[in-house]
Formats: C-alpha cells, sequence, structure tokens
C-alpha cells in the first residue's frame, strides 16, 4: 500500500498561525498519512519582492511544526531556478514511485490555479487537497481542476504574512498570530523591522 503524502508549498515569510491550521487541517482529514512542507526559495510570480533569507525562513518552518507526521522540504531550493510547481512534483512522483503524492492548496489558491505555469502537467502527477470551509463554491473553476481536486474541511485563521509585516515594521504586537518560538526568532534576528 502507498504512503499517502501532501505537499504545502509557499515562501512562509514568515510561517504563521494560518499555516500552522490549514496543516492540521490537511493532516485531520486522514487522506494522507504525512504533511511536507516545501518551502519556495523564489517564487516566479514575487521575483520583485523583498524576501526574507531562505536560511530564516527555512529556520522559522523548523520552529513552527515539530510533528512526526511533518517533514520540512528543501528540494525546491535544489532544483534549476525558477522554482515551478509542475518541475517540483514531477520530480518527486519520479524519485518516490511508492509515494502517492497530493498537492495541498488554499481556497483561495484554487481560483487561479488555471494560471500556474503548466497546470495540466501538475495534475499529471498529483491531485489537489483544498482546505476550505464545507459548501464554499467554484463554479469558475475548470471543470478537470475541480475534478482533480478533494476538498477538506478547514475554518481558515485570519491573518497573513503581509499583515504581520506590516505590525513589526509599526512595532507592533504580533504575539497571537505567529507560535512563540517563530516570534522570538523574529525578535532575536531583528527580521521585517523595516518593510
Amino acid at each position: 500500500m502507498c504512503t499517502r503524502v501532501g505537499l504545502y508549498g509557499g515562501t512562509f515569510d514568515p510561517v504563521h498561525n494560518g499555516h500552522i491550521s490549514t496543516a492540521h487541517s490537511f493532516l485531520n482529514s486522514y487522506l494522507i498519512d504525512e504533511l511536507w512542507i516545501l518551502l519556495t526559495p523564489y517564487p516566479p510570480h514575487k521575483v520583485k519582492s523583498r524576501k526574507t533569507s531562505y536560511t530564516d525562513r527555512l529556520n522559522m518552518l523548523r520552529l513552527a511544526f515539530n510533528s512526526s507526521n511533518i517533514q520540512i522540504v528543501t528540494i525546491e531550493n535544489e532544483l534549476p531556478m525558477p522554482s515551478y510547481t509542475y518541475q517540483t512534483v514531477e520530480y518527486l512522483a519520479r524519485k518516490n514511485s511508492k509515494i502517492e503524492f497530493y498537492y495541498c492548496l488554499g481556497g483561495d489558491s484554487l481560483t487561479n490555479f488555471h494560471t500556474w505555469k503548466y497546470p495540466d502537467k501538475i495534475l499529471k502527477y498529483v491531485d489537489l487537497l483544498i482546505a476550505e470551509r464545507t459548501g464554499s463554491k467554484y463554479s469558475n473553476v475548470d471543470e478537470l481542476i475541480l475534478s482533480k481536486s478533494t476538498f477538506v474541511d478547514h475554518t481558515p485563521i485570519n491573518v497573513s504574512s503581509t499583515q504581520i509585516k506590516s505590525l513589526l515594521s509599526k512595532d507592533e504586537s504580533i504575539t497571537h498570530l505567529v507560535p512563540p518560538d517563530v516570534e522570538k526568532y523574529i525578535q532575536n534576528h531583528q527580521l521585517y523591522s523595516i518593510i
């Protein structure tokens, strides 16, 4: 029997409680056995934005996720740049023939999935797991994409990395938005003090 692994990618700049809640919703669905967090080094659609170093973001992820069924995976930093999801899933699927992979997304990402680089190639190797409230509708999403999507019940937490950076730039508290160890890391390394 194949191990079922969810792939949850992002810049995580910084990782926050919304990411953690989403990750646990995927695992609590029992549709996957493990969740691999894929840290994106330089996402093609955010090339011009100011980024925290890969090492800092990786360290924060390791502080945020401490569970036997969650792995932090750095493969996207080892593959050719720029980093595209279709390349990552193809590489992982070819290297791990005994693993059944799923790509994990929030509901907001599903609506623009068709704009990703070669979405059909992604769906050749993985089905999608979508974290979303029960009853959400996606009538504008392509039928092929929907046919490859399974919805996981999830109640989103209203927090974003942009919001955290904005608060920190004004020297305001982020205590309830990120894990304590992540907040301490941000303070100790003086991250996000200027946007």
